[in-house]
């Protein structure tokens, strides 16, 4: 059995990203892998320790200063739990507050968990649009779609970046880097939502959960033609 957290779904479900958490269950259901779903809200309980998967989406500026001081009180079972292997896939606003900071246009630095050496700060400009990466997923270099919307721009000092930039902006625009990845944690700015489009990924985050779990990470082939055409057309799309 596979142990799913949805870790704040009343306030970080932007632009789809449920449907990260709906297509990682289908398709270790889809293989006969049994996976139990917990949500968790603000002040709710939780043992990361018993966690295999854990997600934590974006959300507006609002909804995220809501859910932040209630994310620090849980940040040493988290980073204990992170270092043991726990899978995590954080997009756009969790990215962020996995990292140091982020430095606000006027000059306010709004501390992160500190997880993550990474820090963000506010950029003159939103970076908005389809985005194609290329991810490395069991040495083979795989093409990633999503739909990126940030102003905030993220440097990742000497950490792996998650992906190259093919088409879009990435962490900052600059770098043609796009999010992150320590451990078994993938940070990404990239909704979409990014699973359902991208099978390779999720069946590596799934494999990821079983190893953690001590279970077989043979995964029986799925037909992923749907979701291949769908990532096919947005690279076709930006590249001309």
């Amino acid at each position: 059995m596979l142990k799913v957290c949805h870790l704040y779904p009343d306030l970080l479900n932007l632009y789809g990203d449920r449907g990260n958490i709906i297509a990682f269950m289908q398709r270790c259901r889809w293989r006969g892998i049994p996976v139990e779903l917990l949500e968790v809200n603000v002040g709710e309980p939780v043992n990361f320790a018993d966690i295999d998967f854990l997600f934590l989406g974006g959300g507006s500026d609002r909804e995220q200063n809501l859910m932040a001081e209630d994310l620090l009180l849980r940040k040493d079972s988290l980073q204990q739990a992170i270092e043991e292997g726990l899978v995590v896939l954080a997009i756009c606003g969790g990215f962020q507050m996995l990292g140091q900071y982020y430095l606000t246009h006027d000059g306010q630095k709004i501390p992160g968990l500190g997880i993550l050496d990474v820090y963000t700060k506010a950029g003159d400009k939103r970076l908005i649009g389809n985005i194609v990466i290329e991810v490395e997923i069991n040495g083979e270099p795989v093409k990633v779609a999503g739909f990126e919307n940030h102003s905030g721009q993220t440097y990742i000092g000497n950490l792996q970046p998650l992906g190259k930039v093919i088409a879009g902006f990435g962490n900052n625009g600059q770098d043609q880097l796009e999010g992150v990845r320590y451990k078994n944690v993938f940070c990404s700015y990239l909704h979409g939502p990014l699973l359902p489009k991208n099978s390779k990924l999720t069946d590596l985050l799934i494999q990821l959960a079983l190893r953690r779990r001590g279970l077989d990470t043979s995964l029986p082939r799925l037909n992923d033609d749907l979701e291949e055409a769908a990532v096919g057309v947005i690279v076709e799309r930006l590249s001309k």
